[in-house]
């Protein structure tokens, strides 16, 4: 009987606190009802490579626009280095945004071209989390660019053969401001977020 309470006891705690650790997610930080399908991270006008990121979410059958999924995005600065603020006991990433598609499927980021980090070899890199209403959050890899001198021959040739070139991003010069696009289309089977 003993073993039966401490069993109880413990599935209790551990219910009690799994809604608490969803929360941990820089996802739940703004309000949903605040998003709008566009939205500008910290910095913005202070940055010399100024990119407008955007793109169409569709669901699964990669056809049909998915409205009111909530994009969310975090980066380092120019220098490849992460801008960690902290509010209160939680510490966060100060370059983030987030956005939630309108009818069409449609966000828009504006932000700024990441540096990469040589010290760590790290490319340069904008790190996306999608969240579908009533789904799990999903963390998708990084975005990269083509024109990051640490992205080799080697690198991209590794994803091709995993098929993961549609990662990369090809900023255009438009108006004085680079533009990339980058439509992403949902998946079924998608892993959530650990």
């Amino acid at each position: 009987m003993k073993k039966l309470i401490v069993a109880f006891c413990l599935i209790c705690f551990y219910s009690a606190l799994q809604p608490t650790l969803a929360q941990d997610s820089p996802i739940y930080d703004r309000a949903e009802d605040l998003l709008s399908n566009t939205d500008t991270i910290p910095d913005f006008r202070s940055k010399t490579n100024k990119l407008k990121l955007t793109g169409v979410i569709y669901q699964s059958d990669g056809v049909t626009p998915a409205k009111d999924v909530i994009v969310f995005i975090e980066q380092p600065d120019e220098n490849g280095d992460f801008d960690l603020r902290q509010a209160g006991e939680e510490r966060y990433v100060f370059h983030r945004s987030w956005v939630k598609t309108d009818a069409d499927g449609r966000y828009t980021f504006y932000t700024f071209v990441p540096g990469n980090d040589r010290r760590y070899n790290q490319m340069q890199q904008i790190f996306p989390i999608v969240k579908e209403a009533s789904k799990p959050e999903v963390r998708l890899e990084s975005l990269l660019f083509d024109n990051d001198p640490m992205l080799t021959k080697r690198c991209r040739k590794q994803l091709a053969r995993n098929g993961n070139t549609a990662r990369i991003l090809s900023p255009k010069k438009e108006d004085g401001i680079l533009v990339a696009v980058m439509d992403i289309v949902l998946s079924d089977d998608t892993e959530p977020l650990k």
